[in-house]
């Protein structure tokens, strides 16, 4: 089962005025995040709310502890909110009809952004994913998880569900639920380097992995892609980067770039003589230096 579900700024707005007149002890407030990468980081949250700049700061307290005004707070995505929401107005005996019996329930996708326009879907678990993906989609590498995901390769999701336990069985993760099939003929070594000069600018420049080993990671990506040097570099930084940041953002960047490296430990070399594995074009060095991720 696959339902479309769009419009959640315009239902939210709409409700919070509802929920006001109906509980009038209760306060809401929307807030509106910077359209930034890291925005909607725990912390980065949290400043957003005191009136500060919507970027993580370093915290030595989970937000449960000290939180919105040094109290304990509770954070959690719409939904989540909305699966409780289920759960309280339709009851366990509902809910349980959706999806298998050991997992039941849905999951909300964010599916493509390389091969269409983006689009949000509450999927059953155990949906398979032929009923999710085009057949040219699945044949493709796709990126799970979105930007701090994880490569799946060609085919790989093929035969599996939308279901956590199953994809981790077969040594994938579903991750944030940002589904990007790579468009047919792009280069996966190609789009990481775009991915990871984009994680880079993003980041709030506020430890030393997101100011320094970011920027840096991006730059040995960008290079394998130009088809110069090792993958010794990139390993390197990614070792230096993961758990050493502030947030979780240098980690993730180095899970996508290390997803990459496992899957495809070949293809800088196949980029080095002026080729590529996916086309003879995409990730050739002989790409203009405007196009390259710096």
């Amino acid at each position: 089962m696959v339902r479309r579900a769009v419009g959640y700024h315009r239902y939210v707005t709409a409700a919070t005025p509802e929920r006001q007149r109906e509980r009038p002890q209760e306060r809401w407030k929307c807030h509106r995040a910077a359209n930034r990468f890291v925005a909607g980081q725990a912390r980065a949250v949290i400043e957003l709310l005191s009136g500060r700049e919507n970027l993580p700061v370093t915290s030595w307290q989970p937000e449960a502890v000290r939180g919105l005004g040094n109290r304990p707070t509770l954070l959690s995505n719409a939904e989540t909110f909305a699966q409780v929401g289920v759960l309280l107005t339709r009851g366990p005996d509902a809910y349980a009809l959706q999806g298998p019996e050991d997992s039941p329930g849905t999951t909300l996708l964010t599916l493509r952004g390389d091969t269409g326009d983006p689009v949000v879907l509450e999927i059953e678990i155990g949906t398979p994913w032929s009923d999710v993906l085009e057949p040219d989609e699945l044949e493709n590498p796709v990126l799970l998880g979105g930007f701090h995901g994880t490569w799946a390769a060609p085919g790989a999701l093929a035969g599996l569900t939308v279901c956590r336990t199953s994809m981790t069985e077969a040594g994938l993760a579903l991750g944030a639920g940002i589904v990007i099939p790579l468009a047919k003929g792009a280069c996966t070594l190609h789009r990481t380097a775009q991915i990871v000069g984009y994680l880079a600018d993003q980041s709030a420049g506020r430890c030393g992995p997101c100011l320094n080993g970011l920027p840096a990671l991006a730059e040995s990506i960008n290079e394998l892609d130009r088809g110069w040097g090792s993958s010794t570099r990139a390993e390197q930084l990614i070792r230096l980067v993961t758990k050493r940041g502030a947030c979780a953002h240098p980690d993730g960047t180095a899970r996508l770039v290390l997803s990459l490296l496992k899957g495809w430990p070949r293809e800088h070399l196949a980029h080095g003589l002026g080729e590529c594995t996916f086309s003879t074009s995409m990730g050739s060095p002989n790409w203009p230096a405007s196009e390259m991720v710096s």
